[in-house]
C-alpha cells in the first residue's frame, strides 16, 4: 500500500535533480522507459513527465531484493525508486540513482502493443488504437505540452484584454450555421443536435458583456477523411462588441503572434525534439479581389472560394506572414456575416479568412446585428427564419455591432508542431471511422 503522504513529501521530479542533490537520498516515481542487463550491473531509465533519470544496481553491492526486482520488471511498468544520487559520466544528465528500495506499483505486460521508443516506426492508425500507450512516447508528450501552451496563451491573451470566458451549450435545437452537417441526438421527447458552432450564443453574450471568448467542443457530421479534418474539434472562439472586420482581424493577429511567442519561450525543448523551428509571424492583409489578382499571376484561378492549392500558394508567396483575406463575396459567407454597407443585396461582405503556414486557421468577420436584415439573409440562404426566432429576437433590444472568429485548437497544434495529420495533434480523435478509445 503506497503511503501517498510520504511519497508526496519525498518525491523529486527528474527536472528538480541537480548537483546539489549528489550524495543525498531521493525518491522518484515514474515509468520504466528502458532496461539494460550487463550481467553484474542492471540499469533502468525511469521517466516522469519532466524527463528521465538512470538507475544503476550492482550485484553484490545493491540489496538482492532490489537487484532481482530490477531484473524482472517490464518496460512501461510504474515504479517508485528510493536511493542515493551519484555522479556518473556515462549517464544522461551526468548523474544516476543507486537504488536502496525498488517498488513495483503497476506492472506492464511484457508484449507492448506498439513501440513507444524514440525510434518507433508504428503507423498513426495503430498508435491511435492504443492512444493511452502512445501518450508514453516523447513525441506525443511534446505535442500535447505545446497544445497546453497554445490553450493557456489564448486564455491569457484575452483575459489581459478584459474578456470574459463563456461556456456555450453543446446540445442545441437547430443548426447554428445552416446546412445538414449535424449529429442528431435524442433529447427526452425532442429532437436535438450536437452543436456545430457556438456562433449564435457567443453573439448573444457579446451583445451584453461586450468581450467574450471560449474553448469549446463542436461537432461536424461531414463524411470527409482527410489529414486536415475531424468530426469533433475544440474551437478557440472570440466575439467582441464594437469591433468591425479589421478590428477583429487585428485581435486574431495579436493572439496568434502571442501564442507563437509563448510556444517558442515555454516549449523550446519540445520544439527541438520535434525538429521544428518557429518564428513569430508578420501579417499581410489582402482583399479577396487582390488575392484573385495575385493568384492569377501564378496561374491559379479563383471563383468564390480558395482551394487548398490556392491557400498553400498564398502562404508560399507571403511565407513569413499570417495572410488575412478580407472583403469576401457575400455569397461565399454564412448568413450571419454582415454585407458591405449593411445592404442585403451587397456583393461583398465584412467576412475574412486567415491563412498560416499553408492552411486556413480561422474564418470570421462582422456579424449582422439588425433583425430584419438577418431574417432576410437567413431566408436568402434557403433557411426558415422561424427556426432562428430566438436568435433573431436577441438583437431586438439594443444589440451593438460586433465581430468575431474561431481557431481550431487541434489544427493550430498540428501547424506549430509540423504535423502532417491533424489527428496526431488530437488527444482522442473522432472521424467517420473512429469512435474509440
Amino acid at each position: 500500500m503506497i503511503d501517498f503522504g510520504k511519497l508526496h513529501k519525498e518525491r523529486k521530479m527528474t527536472s528538480e535533480l541537480s548537483g546539489k542533490d549528489d550524495g543525498k537520498s531521493v525518491s522518484v516515481a515514474g515509468w520504466v522507459y528502458d532496461i539494460r542487463d550487463l550481467g553484474k550491473i542492471r540499469f533502468i531509465v525511469l521517466r516522469d513527465m519532466f524527463g528521465e533519470i538512470q538507475v544503476a544496481a550492482f550485484k553484490g553491492k545493491t540489496e538482492d531484493s532490489v537487484y532481482d526486482a530490477m531484473g524482472s520488471v517490464n518496460r512501461e511498468s510504474v515504479v517508485i525508486v528510493r536511493g542515493k544520487i551519484v555522479k556518473s559520466a556515462k549517464a544522461s544528465g551526468g548523474r544516476e540513482i543507486v537504488p536502496e528500495e525498488f517498488e513495483l506499483v503497476a506492472p506492464a505486460e511484457e508484449m507492448l502493443p506498439l513501440d513507444v521508443s524514440d525510434f518507433s516506426k508504428t503507423d498513426l492508425p495503430k498508435r491511435l488504437d492504443y492512444r493511452f500507450l502512445d501518450f508514453h512516447t516523447k513525441k506525443s508528450k511534446a505535442i500535447f505540452r505545446i497544445q497546453s501552451t497554445i490553450a493557456s496563451a489564448f486564455r491569457d491573451y484575452f483575459f489581459r484584454q478584459g474578456f470574459i470566458e463563456m461556456q456555450p451549450p453543446c446540445v442545441i435545437s437547430s443548426s447554428s450555421e445552416g446546412g445538414t452537417d449535424l449529429f442528431e441526438v435524442k433529447y427526452f421527447d425532442k429532437k436535438a443536435y450536437l452543436a456545430q458552432s457556438p456562433q449564435l450564443y457567443k453573439q448573444m453574450l457579446a451583445c451584453s458583456m461586450e468581450r467574450v471568448f471560449m474553448i469549446t467542443p463542436v461537432w461536424r457530421a461531414e463524411k470527409h477523411n482527410t489529414p486536415r479534418h475531424l468530426n469533433e474539434i475544440r474551437q478557440m472562439d472570440v466575439e467582441c462588441a464594437f469591433d468591425g472586420q479589421f478590428e477583429t482581424m487585428k485581435r486574431l493577429e495579436g493572439v496568434v503572434k502571442y501564442i507563437v511567442e509563448r510556444v517558442i519561450k515555454d516549449n523550446a525543448e519540445d520544439l527541438k525534439l520535434l525538429g521544428v523551428e518557429l518564428k513569430v509571424p508578420g501579417a499581410k492583409y489582402l482583399s479577396f479581389a487582390e488575392v484573385v489578382e495575385v493568384l492569377g499571376k501564378e496561374g491559379i484561378e479563383v471563383s468564390e472560394d480558395l482551394t487548398p492549392e490556392a491557400e498553400r500558394k498564398l502562404c508560399e508567396i507571403y511565407s513569413d506572414d499570417i495572410v488575412f483575406v478580407h472583403s469576401w463575396p457575400a455569397e461565399s459567407k454564412p448568413f450571419y456575416i454582415m454585407p458591405k454597407d449593411e445592404k442585403a443585396d451587397a456583393e461583398l461582405s465584412e467576412g475574412f479568412d486567415a491563412l498560416y503556414k499553408g492552411i486556413e486557421i480561422s474564418s470570421g468577420g462582422q456579424r449582422i446585428h439588425l433583425p430584419d436584415l438577418l431574417s432576410d439573409k437567413i431566408e436568402a440562404k434557403g433557411l426558415d427564419p422561424k427556426s432562428f426566432k430566438d436568435y433573431i429576437d436577441s438583437f431586438r433590444y439594443g444589440a451593438p455591432p460586433h465581430s468575431g472568429w474561431s481557431i481550431g485548437l487541434e489544427r493550430m497544434t498540428a501547424i506549430l508542431c509540423g504535423l502532417e495529420n491533424v489527428k496526431e495533434g488530437t488527444m482522442f480523435p473522432r472521424d467517420k471511422d473512429r469512435l474509440t478509445p
